[in-house]
């Protein structure tokens, strides 16, 4: 019985961690640092990271990188690190970690979508598992679209005895995004999830060639902090944007990794 309870433990506490990211990316937003700077060091500190696993796990694997494989992972950086992580990133500066989950969920919609329409998914809409894909798929959606788009009453609850320096002057409910800057945020995250769907497609082409997952996350992680650096040269173009110290910046930078 134990067990069994292992994977959706497992999920359940992947959950939790993307709830944390999404806490701590945006308080280090709210002091200033630039999203694309986290998204370099982000990619560049897992790609160390990840490397000595990758040769100790793989390179008697016999799995030859070649010109085909090195462009497909090349794409897979582009729309699974930099442009989703850019994407949600920036649009997180503009919105609240909780909206940023709430619309991450129609990424498993999309994905379906992407995968009927390119023939990687059978949808047989008169049998019953052909209707409840769809199904899901509508209530997956409409679901994260409540909570960016409505407006209730604001709950108050009772307040926390954990006080967090970094998070005292965080935003609170009369100084959220809202207008145009919420909704221009909310737009990138879901465009971030777009382009997340698409690397899940790419991911599921390569693996049939090229099944070193720790190599290929290595060398895409790599690339996308290349990239990022890059976009980072060009939107911030002062070095003290790349300063880090003990402080919210640092923990957010190692925690998202």
């Amino acid at each position: 019985m134990g067990k069994e309870c292992l994977p959706t433990v497992a999920m359940v506490l992947v959950q939790l961690g993307f709830a944390g990211m999404n806490v701590l990316s945006k308080l280090a937003l709210d002091t200033g640092m630039s999203p694309y700077v986290l998204i370099a060091y982000r990619n560049l500190i897992a790609g160390v990271f990840l490397a000595p696993g990758a040769y100790y796990f793989e390179w008697r694997s016999g799995m030859v990188i070649t010109k085909k494989v090195l462009t497909q992972i090349f794409f897979s950086s582009i729309f699974g690190a930099t442009l989703n992580q850019v994407l949600y990133f920036v649009g997180l500066k503009s919105t609240t970690p909780t909206v940023a989950c709430a619309l991450s969920n129609t990424l498993p919609a999309l994905t379906f979508v992407m995968a009927a329409v390119l023939k990687m998914e059978t949808v047989r809409l008169g049998t019953p598992s052909g209707q409840a894909k769809v199904l899901g798929t509508v209530v997956c959606v409409g679901g994260s679209m409540i909570m960016p788009f409505y407006k209730g009453p604001l709950l108050k609850v009772w307040a926390s005895p954990m006080h967090w320096r970094y998070a005292e002057h965080a935003t609170d409910a009369t100084t959220l995004p809202s207008g145009n800057a919420a909704i221009v945020g909310d737009v990138l995250i879901i465009l971030s999830c777009v382009a997340w769907a698409v690397w899940f497609i790419l991911q599921s082409k390569m693996s049939e060639r090229f099944s070193a997952p720790y190599t290929s996350t290595t060398i895409m992680s790599l690339m996308a902090g290349v990239q990022c650096a890059g976009i980072s040269v060009v939107m911030d173009r002062s070095v003290s944007a790349w300063k880090l110290g003990f402080d919210i910046r640092l923990y957010a930078a190692l925690y998202v990794v």
